[in-house]
């Protein structure tokens, strides 16, 4: 198992701020917590476990967290902590800098220097990873340390919902997964500081091949409704040649075309199992991803299903109304 859950509400009230303490420490860094909410604490935390990277969905009630020297001095993990931020108003302080962030906010800090910290009610993703891990030299990054990023747009968009959506599918990953998540994690992280920094230059070469092959999958994803996408204007959006899309796709073991199709016809396959869905014709669900020949899709589907929409869609709904049952 990879992923951790703990609930401040799994224990009597009385114990519940000693217990988010004690799991903080244990799981995360050792930090000072105090909160006005200590009666009756609630909070949740799931931690993705990803070898010596952990990605953690957090909420928890205003506190006023602060890492002390005393507290370095008895253990440094050297990690770095990149906090999402979805929800609330968190402020952090480190290093002679003061950041605050509001929603689709993002920050870098680390382990190894005092920090002090205020939070409202927050929702939020903390990536932790050791200093050792970092493509991006430490001493570079110093100049965006503690500095408010938006996530919300370009890299720091795409970062935002790759994380979003490993803390949201935690459950559902293997340990044969972890190398994977972590390596594109990873590299995502530091494309986007590297790109803050304008000093792509710093990052190792197999970094921004990764970096790169994330965002154009990020790119169709985000389009794949567009029945005009093509490999043309996804090379032209990423100002590379036809012919390196086509590269980086050949080591996938599939093409650019191939790829677009799978995603489209995922996309579809979820769409025919929602109940809200069951009254949309088949052929608006396959132009909703892209597919403008319903004779087309429906071949298309066949051939890697086995089964026709039509029928899958019969199939999942007799299943739906046994269920019950």
């Amino acid at each position: 198992m990879i992923e951790t859950v703990f609930r401040s509400e799994d224990v009597p009230p009385a114990e519940r701020f000693a217990y988010w303490q004690e799991m903080a420490t244990r799981a995360h860094t050792p930090t000072m917590i105090r909160s006005d909410h200590e009666a009756d604490f609630r909070a949740t935390v799931r931690n993705l476990h990803l070898g010596a990277v952990q990605v953690s969905a957090l909420t928890y009630p205003p506190i006023q967290v602060s890492r002390t020297p005393k507290l370095i001095r008895q253990f440094d993990p050297e990690r770095f902590q990149l906090w999402l931020n979805l929800k609330g108003t968190i402020v952090i302080n480190q290093g002679g800098r003061s950041a605050e962030l509001g929603p689709q906010d993002l920050v870098l800090f680390d382990t190894w220097r005092p920090y002090n910290g205020r939070t409202d009610a927050v929702a939020g993703i903390v990536l932790e990873f050791p200093r050792v891990l970092m493509p991006i030299n430490p001493d570079a990054l110093r100049e965006l340390a503690v500095v408010r990023l938006p996530a919300g747009e370009g890299l720091g968009a795409l970062l935002s919902r790759h994380l979003t959506g490993l803390a949201a599918e935690a459950a559902h990953y293997r340990p044969a997964d972890t190398a994977r998540l972590s390596g594109i994690t990873l590299d995502l992280l530091a494309a986007l500081y590297a790109h803050h920094l304008e000093a792509d230059t710093l990052l190792p070469l197999e970094t921004r091949q990764q970096a790169l092959c994330a965002q154009i999958h990020d790119f169709i994803q985000q389009r794949l409704g567009d029945p005009d996408l093509t490999p043309e204007c996804i090379a032209a959006a990423h100002r590379i040649s036809t012919r390196s899309l086509y590269k980086i796709f050949q080591g996938q073991g599939l093409t650019v075309a191939a790829w677009i199709r799978q995603r489209r016809l995922e996309r579809c396959r979820h769409d025919l199992t929602r109940p809200e869905l069951s009254r949309v014709p088949i052929h608006a669900i396959a132009a909703r991803w892209g597919f403008t020949n319903n004779a087309h899709f429906s071949r298309v589907f066949r051939t890697a299903y086995g089964i026709s929409p039509r029928d899958y869609q019969h199939l999942t709904r007799s299943d739906a109304v046994r269920e019950p049952a």
